[in-house]
């Protein structure tokens, strides 16, 4: 499959984070490392999430956007807008409830000219437990069905952490 990517554009208001190819928890770190720094950037007016070169998204990966969604909707008049093409990340959406949480659309907008590479951070291990176990905690919180699905996955990776 083709390895995820993950760019970054600010541009008169709007930041636009686009994923690329299959996105999975590997570029968790770089998703996390996204959201604070988007929740405080000055002059934020509109977020647009491009999922529309996205193959697959993992749940980890799902549940960081999930988490920029929530971190984003005090700060921003209206929802975040994702943008997708790909039926099956669509349905993936549709299924974890992220239409109470974003707007979805498959139109094109005005895209940024300037996008920049985000690196792909490296974690340990534990990092790497621990950002799953969040994002797991942020999908179940978004819907009774969703914490039903992840709930043994939350308890398999919390008692891991207690050893």
């Amino acid at each position: 499959m083709d390895e995820g990517r993950l760019q970054a554009a600010f541009e008169k208001g709007t930041f636009v984070l686009r994923l690329a190819g299959d996105v999975r928890l590997t570029l968790c770190a770089t998703l996390d490392q996204q959201v604070q720094p988007l929740a405080e950037l000055p002059g934020l007016e509109r977020v647009v999430i491009d999922l529309r070169q996205v193959i697959n998204m993992d749940s980890t990966a799902l549940g960081f956007l999930a988490k920029i969604a929530l971190a984003v909707r005090h700060r921003i008049p209206g929802q975040p807008l994702v943008a997708v093409d790909h039926p099956d990340v669509r349905r993936m959406l549709d299924v974890m409830g992220f239409q109470k949480y974003v707007t979805i659309i498959d139109m094109p907008w005005s895209e940024p000219a300037d996008f920049s590479d985000l690196p792909v951070l490296e974690t340990s291990e534990e990092e790497m437990r621990e950002r799953i176990l969040e994002a797991h905690h942020t999908l179940a919180a978004m819907s009774e069905q969703n914490r039903i699905e992840f709930q043994p996955l939350i308890d398999l990776l919390e008692s891991q952490r207690e050893h």
